[in-house]
């Protein structure tokens, strides 16, 4: 009986299906992806990663347990080698499926099943968008939250009580200018008025003198 059981087998018996897992796991390692139907990447998933894992100490017995599984040596020099260079920092995850459709015949799912970090392409995307978006998060944070809200205060605090004292200083000139303009007017007329007044009373002497110089005569 199968009782918990749950893995798929995928029609194969135990040896056949070790072997596949075994052939495409050191082709996976050599040649950093391979086309697959999507049923046989998931499982190969869960045969390679553990190895990745295991590798990522070099030890003697961890290479014979690798070779256990892989039987090949071209694929263990590649699974110690240039494969934990790039993979050994992360801690899982070392390996990426990508749907490509299904395929012709028995319409079975297709997919690519790769090491994350040498699919060139993919870094080249990834990196500068990390790049950008940190960095603009920082420098519109520093810029925005200082300079923005003391502006403005300064801005109303210089506007505010230059008007009260523009027109504190203008009030007094011009009342200044009222008071000096008023005696001046007054003077003006003052003068226009006495040497008026002088001659009036000139000419009504002149007439009068003659008379009496007259009425003496006679």
């Amino acid at each position: 009986m199968r009782h918990g059981k749950k893995f798929n087998h995928l029609g194969r018996t135990a040896s056949h299906r070790k072997a596949m897992l075994s052939n495409m796991g050191a082709s996976l390692l050599l040649h950093k992806r391979i086309s697959t139907t999507l049923a046989k990447a998931k499982e190969l998933k869960k045969f390679v990663e553990p190895l990745v894992t295991r590798a990522k100490e070099d030890s003697t017995h961890n290479r014979r347990i690798a070779f256990s599984y892989l039987k090949s040596k071209e694929a263990i020099k590649s699974l110690f080698g240039e494969v934990i260079e790039k993979v050994g920092t992360r801690p899982g995850g070392y390996t990426r499926i990508i749907k490509t459709g299904f395929r012709l015949g028995d319409n079975a799912e297709m997919c690519i099943i790769e090491l994350v970090d040498f699919n060139e392409l993919m870094l080249k995307d990834a990196a500068p968008a990390k790049k950008t978006t940190r960095r603009s998060r920082r420098s519109s944070g520093e810029a925005t939250s200082t300079p923005a809200p003391a502006a403005p205060k300064a801005a109303k605090a210089a506007s505010a009580p230059a008007p009260v004292v523009e027109e504190a200083e203008e009030a007094p000139v011009a009342e200044a200018e009222v008071v000096e303009e008023a005696p001046v007017a007054e003077a003006a007329v003052v003068e226009e008025t006495t040497p008026v007044a002088e001659a009036s009373a000139e000419e009504t002497s002149a007439p009068e003198a003659s008379e009496e110089g007259e009425s003496e005569e006679k």
